[in-house]
């Protein structure tokens, strides 16, 4: 559920791959839902390399930009990611919340968003799935 202040809050982890899963994949957890799976049941996340890079996809910017967050053999589910002020934006999301709602849009605050992206990217980001 988003806090009360009405910001979601982000948690990034990733499924080291074999013999879990096929590959190494990014699961991007919003308010505690995986987005992906919850926008798609069949869609698997990107390497976390692709997505959790300095500047990559996920990093937020005065201009929008378009985020594709999952393996490019698989389903897609893209998301807009932009900064206004101090609060990053992903919008163009379809997926239920907690309580069966469509989401459609969700906004962090920019320093525990930063925060998590940084310290994902240090433990995966570089192509390591350490558990």
């Amino acid at each position: 559920m988003p806090r009360r202040d009405g910001l979601g809050e982000l948690l990034i982890d990733v499924c080291p791959g074999p013999p879990r899963c096929r590959d190494v994949h990014t699961f991007l957890f919003v308010d505690g839902l995986d987005l992906i799976t919850r926008s798609h049941a069949a869609a698997v996340g990107a390497p976390p390399g692709q997505l959790l890079r300095p500047g990559g996809p996920l990093w937020p910017a005065e201009r929008a930009r378009s985020a594709v967050v999952t393996e490019e053999d698989g389903p897609e589910v893209e998301i807009r990611v932009r900064l206004r002020g101090l609060r990053v934006v992903w919008s163009g999301l379809m997926y239920p919340g907690a309580d069966g709602r469509l989401v459609e849009e969700v906004r962090f605050d920019l320093r525990p968003y930063l925060t998590e992206l940084e310290r994902a990217h240090a433990r995966w980001g570089r192509g390591g799935a350490s558990a």
